[in-house]
């Protein structure tokens, strides 16, 4: 078998664990270098991984793929480095939000768009973390009935927002507990025994909709090639560590049984219905951190419009919503005979 030469642009809370992710899919690699704002070996799970800094496009010559993981100053780093680092030949895999909405990049979740693939410039966008969440659980359902319109509310856990808010969030329940006054530096609020009713600034496109809220729109609409999807949502910081959670009132141009929505779910490649809610099943984001399936819930009728469904799913959003989805892009590639 072939092996690739990969690197990092992060080694935060999204690089970790694509290092684990890579190491735990048994990824084909030959090399493997992250590239961050200052040289150093990180040790990850007992393993050395060589850290340096890229310069420039440069830098990345020589290597097959680039994840760039988002953190540690790397937010942005694509636009700097990206495109050079592609035009040299390397394929770059951007879980930043830079270029999702290009139109010369695939946004692809490769159970959903994998063909979308075949039209890259060797740069490819992974989705934001809550449209990847929604879409793995509604892929199949608008293949059977069409979209038309989707309300979604989420409750996003902080990994979401980096190591810096996990160690905050740890931090102001350590000080809770000892009746000490509670730090605060990564969110305007308190994050601990709340909610944060903002993910991202204030869409300049949309007044009084975060980014968060339009990118969840906007993706949705491009990966499932169907601009005519009406979408709504309210995006809220939960104290969470890790798991995104979504509910989901879905209404199809079509119409759609919650038993055939079961059906169609438990057939669904990357999704585990836990729906059993006489017995307390459904999907939590305890249960579904360091699972590589997005769990789907509370499949029920909405009987306030026509054709509704109402579901409530969960993903880790640093494994599938990040660090998995990009890897799972690279093995795409390969299966397809595009690497």
């Amino acid at each position: 078998m072939k092996k690739y030469n990969v690197c990092m642009v992060g080694i935060g809370a999204v690089g970790t664990e694509i290092v684990r992710l890579l190491r735990k899919r048994n990824f084909p690699l030959a090399k493997l270098t992250a590239f961050a704002t200052r040289e150093r070996t990180e040790m990850i799970d007992g393993q050395p991984v060589e850290v340096k800094v890229a310069n420039g496009p440069e830098a990345f010559a020589g290597y097959d793929f680039a994840f760039f993981a988002g953190t540690e100053g790397a937010k942005g780093a694509s636009k700097t480095l990206g495109w050079g680092a592609a035009e040299g030949g390397c394929t770059v895999i951007d879980n930043g939000d830079d270029y999702r909405m290009d139109p010369r990049v695939p946004l692809v979740i490769p159970e959903i768009n994998a063909e979308a693939l075949k039209k890259h410039q060797n740069f490819i966008a992974n989705p934001n973390c809550s449209t990847t969440t929604a879409l793995m659980a509604l892929y199949a359902l608008h293949r059977e009935a069409k979209i038309k319109r989707l309300v979604c509310c989420t409750y996003q856990a902080v990994s979401g927002t980096g190591a810096a808010a996990i160690r905050e969030l740890e931090a102001q329940v350590r000080a809770w507990v000892a009746g000490e006054p509670l730090p605060r530096e990564v969110y305007p609020a308190q994050i601990a025994f709340n909610v944060i009713a903002q993910i991202g600034s204030e869409s300049k496109d949309l007044p009084g909709y975060t980014s968060e809220e339009v990118k969840l729109g906007r993706e949705t609409r491009k990966i499932l090639d169907d601009d005519s999807i009406q979408v709504a949502s309210t995006c809220v910081r939960v104290p969470v560590f890790n798991g995104h959670s979504e509910a989901l009132h879905i209404e199809f141009h079509n119409p759609i049984s919650p038993e055939r929505a079961r059906e169609i779910l438990e057939k669904t490649a990357g999704v585990k219905v836990v729906d059993d809610l006489h017995n307390s099943q459904f999907p939590t984001p305890i249960a579904v951190s360091g699972q590589y399936d997005t769990l789907v819930g509370r499949i029920r009728k909405d009987p306030t419009v026509p054709n509704g469904l109402a579901l409530f799913v969960c993903g880790d959003n640093i494994w599938k919503g990040a660090a998995q989805n990009a890897i799972q892009i690279a093995e795409k590639m390969i299966e397809m005979g595009l690497k």
